[in-house]
């Protein structure tokens, strides 16, 4: 800096007092004054006087340092700035008008005459600009041009005629509700009649700016009647557009405006003048006689009558733009409603299942009379009032609900809530009275033609019937045998279950007790986890017998097996029975779940155990077979297989009771001595594993069972290791949990928790997708349900496995006929009940 342009900045910027009577009057002039500095970076104000404190309406120490583009805004023109900016480069003078803003975002036109600075060494200094604000005179300039516009027009010999013509008109558009208005192209400044601000519930005494007009207008239409404003100007037509609007008391109403532009000589759009009239009427009569049109086709296209009802909801709701609307079936004397499906605004969660009427308040009284419940705020409603939580949670906090009545007794309702305090019109009450009248004619029409059909249908089948006496027979046979077998099947599972039932019911209740001692309190917790177990594995030999059980075949050597559990066997069957177990030197591999192997041996050594009352001998052999022999209903399979076979010194099997012994809860035993359910886990594992079994008995000489299942090449052998008891730790793992019953999810991502795991919980494979979609990388693991509404277990491993490859997935089932036929498709099962034990283990070893 020179030392001229030093003693610039001391004096007028401040930094000395100074004696110059030139800085002086800078300072103290009523000129609005500013000094920029275009030594630093982008040229910033050093200095402003009070004078243009005053014009801008910014403090000094806002304006300091800033850019002059601070006051300009969307109105400023373009090419205006580029000539500052262009003046300011080549460091020339300028004078040029411009419209900035002030502090509190008025509008004003600023005069600016601006001049470079040099110091005495023609080195540029600053640049000094003066302000002038003519805004009244571009004002007066620009209503001068209209007037004398418009004088020109009115200098004619029939000036009085024209303004009685206006007065005339002026009264016609009052009483008909029309609304005159007129917009400045240029200014965007609005002139309301006071129709046109009664129309859009604005004060009469009090200005309608333009801005203010289009916030008036519903968002989702305010974009539209811009649009329409441009499209006007740009094309010289009229403006003509339909448009919704919310008054300030929250009611929604239909505008309709048009009007005609008018331009200058030199063709430039000067303002636009037109009429808004309200048409809410028209447009809300217009659109219930669409819905009723829709309706009608509605009843005409439909067939199922739940479908015609769940569309007459949707013409409801969509019409009168409710959050909600419905059918519901009501049951007086439990005084609860039934939906199945009701129709809902995008924002807003369908409702589904069985919901407590007196929860809601108590209009229930009303509906019962047949008398239609309108309520415009849930809040102050007194039928609602303590209610209103749980109404809102709904998003009903304003309701209609519409009775069904049939014999003078309360069938079912149609329902409309609104998320909003919301006053119901008498038009709307008549259009909902009318859809439901009509839905339930045409839903009741549609029943009884079903029923008719059915009827039809029921005839010509008991006229076939007729003619087949000899098939109805054996399909009357065939039905009886089968409820035999359930009825069988009903009473073991129910016998066997109450027993488990008593157990855990007994040491649940000595649990409550308050002066148990810690070793007894061990004992019940034990008693409680054994009887699950049995519990488990009663259920299991049941799916295993049905063939449903989810089966995790490995390839093992079964000779392997047998030793493995050999002296588990001999722990079973007692010291009075002597096994031998003779076993080839080549190994037998098959591909099974080796734990149902497992069980069904067991089985078969505590049937043969049984069958002679402890004291015999059993012998067990393992050999390679290229058949299974006719058995039962289907004739020799031609193979390779290993079979098993189990012979036991008992007293034997009679034959009327041969063919019966894999039946479930068939037993030979007395009462108390066995579930019946042993042989037929046996049978069940051995047919789902691609096997079957054989039985060779002789009353008084004892029994062989042979166990034929499929052999294949070595492969890869199964671990026959214990895998560790211990809890793992989580170490902070996150799993997403994917499980529909809530109950089970709660206690599955608290036990988790616990175990040191962090836990997201999905309630089905679509809430799983969205929490993976939105970061996939914070988990760890995906733990899935198989069996969930909609997209199964296995269908969400699959899209998992294609959109996160990366990303492990373990599943559990108690029961899958998914599973059962198709497998696991490579991923983990872990069966239920499980313990925590074995879930986090199952967990610490997929995430490795």
């Amino acid at each position: 800096m020179t030392a001229d342009a030093e003693r610039i900045a001391a004096q007028v910027l401040g930094q000395d007092v100074g004696t110059d009577p030139f800085v002086a009057a800078v300072r103290a002039t009523r000129m609005p004054m500013i000094i920029t500095n275009p030594r630093l970076p982008d040229n910033p104000v050093v200095f402003a006087n009070d004078a243009f404190c005053r014009l801008s309406g910014y403090l000094r120490e806002e304006i300091l340092g800033r850019n002059c583009r601070f006051l300009q805004g969307p109105e400023t023109d373009p090419d205006a700035v580029a000539k500052i900016r262009d003046a300011v480069r080549r460091a020339e003078s300028i004078e040029i008008d411009i419209r900035n803003h002030r502090s509190n975002g008025e509008l004003f036109w600023n005069r600016l005459l601006m001049a470079p600075v040099y110091d005495t060494e023609g080195v540029l200094a600053y640049f000094f600009a003066s302000q002038v604000d003519v805004t009244i005179e571009r004002e007066k300039l620009h209503g001068l041009e209209v007037s004398n516009a418009s004088l020109m027009a009115e200098l004619t010999d029939r000036l009085r005629l024209q303004k009685e013509h206006e007065r005339e008109l002026a009264f016609t558009l009052k009483a008909a509700r029309f609304g005159t208005w007129t917009l400045d192209v240029v200014s965007r400044q609005l002139i309301a009649s006071e129709t046109c601000k009664e129309i859009f519930g604005r004060p009469l005494d009090q200005p309608f700016t333009y801005d203010e007009r289009l916030q008036v207008i519903h968002p989702n239409d305010r974009e539209k009647s811009a649009a329409e404003v441009r499209r006007c100007i740009a094309e010289g037509n009229d403006y003509d557009v339909i448009y919704r609007i919310l008054r300030p008391d929250g009611e929604v109403r239909w505008i309709a405006s048009r009007g005609q532009p008018f331009y200058d000589a030199k063709g430039e759009a000067l303002r636009i003048a037109g009429v808004s009239t309200d048409i809410t009427e028209h447009q809300r009569n217009e659109i219930m006689r669409a819905g009723l049109v829709e309706l009608g086709d509605v009843f005409r296209d439909i067939d199922q009558p739940d479908d015609i009802a769940f569309a007459a909801a949707r013409i409801i709701g969509s019409t009168l733009e409710a959050s909600r609307a419905g059918f519901g079936e009501i049951d007086l004397s439990a005084e609860t409603v039934t939906i199945v499906r009701d129709w809902s605004a995008p924002t807003v969660k369908p409702l589904k299942g069985v919901f407590a009427l007196r929860g809601y308040g108590s209009y229930i009284d009303d509906l019962k009379r047949g008398d239609e419940v309108c309520i415009e705020d849930a809040r102050t409603d007194p039928r609602t009032v303590t209610t209103t939580i749980a109404l809102e949670a709904l998003d009903a906090r304003a309701i209609i609900n519409m009775p069904v009545m049939e014999n003078s007794r309360l069938v079912a309702m149609l329902y409309v809530g609104s998320a909003a305090s919301r006053r119901w019109r008498p038009d709307e009450v008549v259009f909902i009275r009318e859809v439901a009248e009509r839905t339930r004619i045409a839903t009741e029409r549609r029943r009884s033609e079903h029923a008719l059909s059915t009827l039809a249908a029921s005839l010509e089948q008991q006229v076939a019937a007729r003619t087949s006496e000899l098939q109805t027979a054996e399909d009357a046979l065939r039905q009886s045998q089968k409820m035999e077998a359930v009825g069988q099947l009903t009473g073991g599972v129910a016998h066997d279950f109450n027993n488990l039932l008593t157990v855990i019911r007994s040491a649940t209740d000595l649990l409550k007790r308050p002066d148990l001692s810690p070793e007894r309190r061990e004992r019940y917790i034990d008693a409680i986890s054994d009887t699950a177990d049995r519990a488990a594995k009663l259920t299991g030999q049941l799916l295993a017998f049905a063939r449903r059980q989810a089966l995790q075949p490995e390839v093992i050597d079964v000779g392997q097996s047998l030793r493995v559990i050999s002296d588990m066997l001999g722990t079973l069957t007692g010291s009075r029975i002597v096994i031998a177990i003779d076993i080839p030197e080549t190994p037998c591999f098959t591909s099974v779940d080796p734990s149902q192997l497992d069980t069904a041996l067991v089985n078969m050594a505590v049937n043969a155990r049984d069958a002679m009352e402890g004291a015999g001998r059993i012998d067990i052999t393992v050999r390679s077979a290229t058949r299974i022999p006719a058995v039962r209903s289907h004739p020799a399979v031609e193979g390779r297989y290993v079979a098993i076979a189990m012979a036991d010194s008992g007293s034997g099997i009679e034959p009327d009771k041969l063919e019966r012994i894999f039946e479930p809860f068939f037993t030979t035993k007395g009462v108390g001595q066995g579930t019946g359910l042993g042989l037929s886990q046996v049978f069940g594992f051995a047919k789902q594993s691609g096997g079957d079994i054989t039985v060779e008995s002789e009353v008084g000489r004892g029994t062989v069972f042979t166990l034929y299942l499929p052999q294949v090449d070595q492969g890869a052998l199964a671990e026959l290791d214990e895998v560790g008891e211990g809890l793992a730790d989580g170490h902070g793992t996150c799993v997403l949990v994917v499980e529909d019953n809530k109950e089970v999810g709660t206690f599955t991502t608290q036990s988790l928790a616990e175990l040191g795991y962090v836990t997201v919980w999905a309630g089905n494979a679509q809430e799983a997708l969205a929490e993976l979609a939105a970061n996939a990388t914070r988990f760890d693991i995906v733990f899935s349900d198989v069996v969930m509404p909609g997209m199964n277990g296995i269908e969400l491993g699959k899209a998992i496995r294609d959109c996160y490859p990366t990303l492990p997935v373990v599943l559990t089932s108690g029961y899958s006929n998914v599973l059962a036929q198709d497998g696991t498709h490579g991923f983990e099962l872990l069966h239920k009940p499980y313990s925590v034990e074995q879930l986090s283990r199952i967990l610490s070893k997929a995430v490795g």
